[in-house]
Formats: C-alpha cells, sequence, structure tokens
C-alpha cells in the first residue's frame, strides 16, 4: 500500500473549528506527528501511533514524518492554526529539498483557522484592510531583523498582527518592537491583546500603545497593531476598507 502525508492545523483550541477535512485525514491516520501539546489536541484511537516532540525539533520531525510515509504509513504531521504560517509545512518542504522520493510521495497542506484570524473575528474587522503578520520569536531570525520588519510595516500605515511576542527565554524582543512603534505611531494607536482564543481560557484586551506593556503577552497571546484608521464602534473595532 503506498502512503501519503498530509500537514494538517487544528485551529486555534476549539475543537468546533477543525476543519472536516483534517478531521478526515487523523481518521485515517497511522501517525500523527507534533509538537506535544498539539499531538495532545489528538484522540488516541487503536491503530493510531502519537509521536510527540519538543518545539524545536521541527526539521527531525518532518524527517520521520517523510520517512513513515515512504514505508506506506499514513502520516498526519500536525499544527495549530494553520499550518503554512510559521508552522509545519515550510519545515517539511525544507526537508524535501535533494530528496526526489520524497517528493515524489503523496503530499497535502490543509489548511487551518490562524490564530490571526480568530482574534480577528472575536474582535469585529481590525485586519479589514491590508495588513502584515509577522513573527516576533528569535529563534530563527535576529531581533534587528524583526525591528526592521516592524519599522518597514509602520511606514505603510498597515495593520499587523504579531505571532509569538513574549516567552520565558525572551521577555524583552516585545519592548523592543513597542520602541519602534512608539517612535512612529501616535500614542493612541490601537492594540489588541488575545489570549488563547477559542478555549475557556480566552482573553481580549484592547488598549492604546501607550497603555501597552509587554506583560500583558506571553505565547499563547497573539497580538494585532491597528493602522491609523483602525476604529471602534460599540463593542466592536475595526479597519475601514476605504482610503481616503
Amino acid at each position: 500500500m503506498s502512503g501519503w502525508l498530509c500537514i494538517v492545523g487544528l485551529g486555534p483550541g476549539d475543537p468546533s473549528q477543525v476543519t472536516p477535512e483534517v478531521n478526515q485525514a487523523l481518521a485515517n491516520a497511522t501517525d500523527v506527528l507534533g509538537y506535544i501539546p498539539y499531538v495532545a489536541r489528538v484522540t488516541p484511537r487503536p491503530g493510531l501511533v502519537l509521536h510527540a516532540s519538543d518545539n524545536r525539533e521541527e526539521l527531525d520531525r518532518a524527517r520521520m514524518a517523510l520517512g513513515l510515509a515512504a514505508q506506506g504509513g499514513r502520516v498526519v504531521v500536525v499544527s495549530s492554526g494553520d499550518p503554512g504560517v510559521f508552522a509545519m509545512a515550510a519545515a517539511v518542504f525544507e526537508v524535501m529539498e535533494g530528496r526526489p522520493d520524497w517528493q515524489a510521495l503523496d503530499v497535502r497542506v490543509l489548511p487551518g483557522i490562524t490564530a490571526m484570524l480568530a482574534a480577528a473575528a472575536r474582535a469585529g474587522a481590525p485586519l479589514g484592510h491590508d495588513f502584515c503578520v509577522i513573527n516576533l520569536s528569535d529563534n530563527l531570525k535576529p531581533v534587528e531583523l524583526i525591528k526592521n520588519r516592524v519599522r518597514a510595516a509602520v511606514t505603510t500605515d498597515m495593520a499587523m498582527a504579531f505571532y509569538n511576542p513574549r516567552s520565558a527565554s525572551r521577555p524583552h524582543t516585545l519592548e523592543r518592537v513597542f520602541q519602534v512603534l512608539r517612535a512612529a505611531c501616535e500614542p493612541e494607536r490601537l492594540l489588541l491583546f488575545a489570549r488563547a482564543v477559542s478555549t475557556p481560557q480566552e482573553q481580549l484586551t484592547w488598549v492604546s500603545l501607550s497603555e501597552a506593556t509587554p506583560d500583558m503577552a506571553d505565547m499563547r497571546t497573539l497580538v494585532i497593531v491597528g493602522s491609523s484608521t483602525t476604529r471602534r464602534v460599540g463593542r466592536f473595532v475595526y479597519t475601514p476598507r476605504s482610503v481616503s
């Protein structure tokens, strides 16, 4: 029997936000691989082997997944959110380079709801006009590059979504990004701290840039920075599509 590999997104947390396509892939899988807390979201069953690993083992995980598929396994690699947004899809394709045998496998990427879109929907429509997405983790790129990208985004007056804003091992990156924002944006610029969206621990907090502090975020938080046109309407926040 020929194997296959699906790289899937489990959405932001609520099981109801996992797509039917992803659920079908999981139902047919012989093996599921992923970061420990993401694999824990997959229901065990007879005939399914769960392979959980640490957060910084993406390339080894991808190699193992492709090897299992090459041996005839029906393999699913899980990420939270969407697998193509700061997640496992890129790692799988990276390790496929130079391996024509792996490139010939049946490999599919199945989309999921990202934390960014889930948070924006809860808040209203803060990403209603042009926006960009930046990962604030400096595990794979230097802090100066992060700051330069934020600085460039500010000059275009786009809304911004920040993934991985702050962790125990790098508590200062977000403050450095706030310094960039404060140097270029008005103090009233709206920021959303959206933590654990779609889970029982969900918390959404809107503040002005002048009120924002790094300790408002952790690794379960998605930060949205509005553009200069982002505004409140009742209990919602939106960015108008028209440009005056």
